[in-house]
C-alpha cells in the first residue's frame, strides 16, 4: 500500500507531481527563514536545498511526463473510483 501516493488501496492518496510540489514548497519556506544567515553551515544547508531544489524540478517534470503519457494512452485515473490501475497490477 503507499502512504502518499494513490492506487488502487489508497484512493484518497496524491499524484506524485503534487507531492513533489508540496515539498518544492516546504524546502523554499525553510530555505527563506535561512537565506540571510551567513554562517558556513546555514550556507553549506541553503546550498543543498538549491541543489535539492532542482532535484526536485526535475522529478516533478518526469512525474508530470509519466501523468501525460498515461493519460494520452489510456485515459484518465479512475483509481479515486475503485477502477482498476492503469498499467500494472492491482494489489
Amino acid at each position: 500500500m503507499t502512504h502518499f501516493l494513490s492506487s488502487d488501496l489508497n484512493e484518497n492518496g496524491h499524484k506524485l507531481e503534487d507531492v513533489l510540489g508540496t515539498i518544492t514548497k516546504d524546502i523554499i519556506y525553510r530555505a527563506g527563514k535561512i537565506a540571510d544567515d551567513q554562517r558556513p553551515e546555514a550556507r553549506h544547508v541553503l546550498d543543498n536545498n538549491v541543489k535539492i531544489l532542482g532535484l526536485l524540478a526535475e522529478a516533478r517534470r518526469l512525474a508530470e511526463d509519466s501523468t501525460r503519457t498515461l493519460d494520452k494512452a489510456f485515459g484518465p485515473s479512475r483509481s479515486a473510483e475503485g477502477g482498476p490501475p492503469r498499467i500494472g497490477v492491482a494489489d
